[in-house]
């Protein structure tokens, strides 16, 4: 027959009988099936602060690692507080647990101070050139394992798998014209409103068409058209092509003996090559809308006369100068974006660190891209 053994319920009492002590006496059963009402008592506990405080353990009944550490937080509170506080009538068994208890105590957190130093500076700049040099080469090797495939189905065009780059098409273009639209038709509204608040004071209020124009169709439009697209559509393709490697879909590809770049990369890259020009034309041309409606409500240039200003400021060339920089970026974007999607390890921070870094990449990089573009049809002249 067997007899369950009823727990004493934790208690204290305080000896101030001496002028200079403070005893606290502690009794019953200090163990983790009356921890909840043992952490009630101990907030209930009130001493004197100008006494030494010694905290009694010979009455406890039984003591395990809880109760014990339960006492050893009462006394560093206690310690705290300004209070000297010493523990009394230690068996040498909770001697040595309240030890292990003090030796395995948490140290006090310290915050890490980062000290600024040359040797510091030089270390951290040469592990980003060691990265950029890295996703140079991953880069180079995507392109050209790009260009075989593109070789390949040029000679054979029945490996071009023409419903992929369909779809990637439509999610590229066709689904991001409301909002590449919208945006154009705002900044070119808020370029001839700035441009005609500043030119008014001179009298020049009609060549707010050609700033409008020539800006728009040369730089704007295919800069924020590209950015759009490194946000949306960038970031998208590294988020899918992170989650097949999350799920292991890209070594099931090599598994069966498809080529990665053939099957996901190429239908990406040569829908976005296609869809970017495509969007910089509507951005262009919805941006000149907006400094339309702008000039004729706000500076009060009709339709007529904005048209007629305008087709004297820009050319086809104007217009071409834009586009010829589309595929360019695009064909950054898509690399950076199945780069990184590529390198995702096997958690979802590795997916969400990498799609970051896809559309900050990509965006970098398209700047880079239209400053070179300047400087070149600046020194032929275009």
């Amino acid at each position: 027959m067997a007899f369950l053994e009823k727990n004493t319920p934790p208690a204290f009492r305080i000896n101030d009988n001496s002028p200079n002590h403070q005893v606290l006496c502690l009794s019953g059963d200090w163990t983790i099936s009356s921890l909840a009402e043992a952490e009630r008592l101990v907030e209930s506990i009130m001493l004197d602060k100008y006494r030494v405080t010694c905290l009694d353990t010979s009455a406890i009944d039984n003591l395990d690692t809880s109760g014990a550490w339960l006492v050893h937080r009462l006394r560093g509170s206690l310690e705290y507080q300004g209070r000297r506080v010493e523990l009394i009538g230690l068996t040498e068994n909770r001697f040595n647990l309240f030890c292990q208890i003090e030796r395995h105590h948490p140290p006090e957190y310290k915050p890490e101070k980062s000290k600024v130093s040359l040797v510091g500076f030089l270390e951290a700049t040469g592990k980003q050139v060691v990265n950029v040099g890295r996703d140079a080469i991953a880069m180079l090797h995507i392109l050209g394992s790009l260009g075989v495939v593109l070789s390949t189905v040029l000679l054979q065009p029945k490996r071009l798998r023409g419903i992929a780059v369909a779809v990637q098409f439509d999610r590229t273009c066709i689904g991001a014209v409301p909002i590449v639209a919208l945006m154009s038709f705002l900044i070119g509204a808020i370029i001839s409103q700035q441009g005609g608040f500043y030119l008014r004071q001179f009298g020049a209020d009609i060549y707010v068409v050609d700033l409008a124009g020539i800006l728009v169709l040369r730089e704007i439009g295919v800069i924020l058209t590209a950015i759009m697209v490194a946000g949306r559509s960038g970031s998208a393709f590294t988020a899918e092509l992170g989650a097949m490697r999350m799920q292991e879909e890209v070594d099931a590809l090599h598994v069966i003996g498809l080529s990665v770049t053939e099957v996901l990369v190429l239908p990406r890259i040569l829908a976005l090559m296609i869809a970017l020009p495509v969007l910089t034309f509507i951005a262009d041309m919805a941006a000149l809308v907006g400094a339309g409606l702008t000039t004729w409500v706000y500076l009060d240039i009709p339709p007529a006369a904005y048209l007629t200003q305008l087709q004297a400021a820009i050319t086809m060339k104007t217009l071409w100068v834009g586009i010829v920089k589309a595929p360019f970026m695009a064909l950054i974007i898509g690399l950076i974006a199945c780069v990184e999607g590529l390198k995702v390890g096997g958690s979802a921070e590795s997916l969400g660190r990498h799609t970051t870094m896809s559309v900050v990449k990509a965006i970098f990089l398209v700047i880079v891209v239209d400053g070179v573009f300047a400087i070149f049809f600046a020194s032929i002249n275009v």
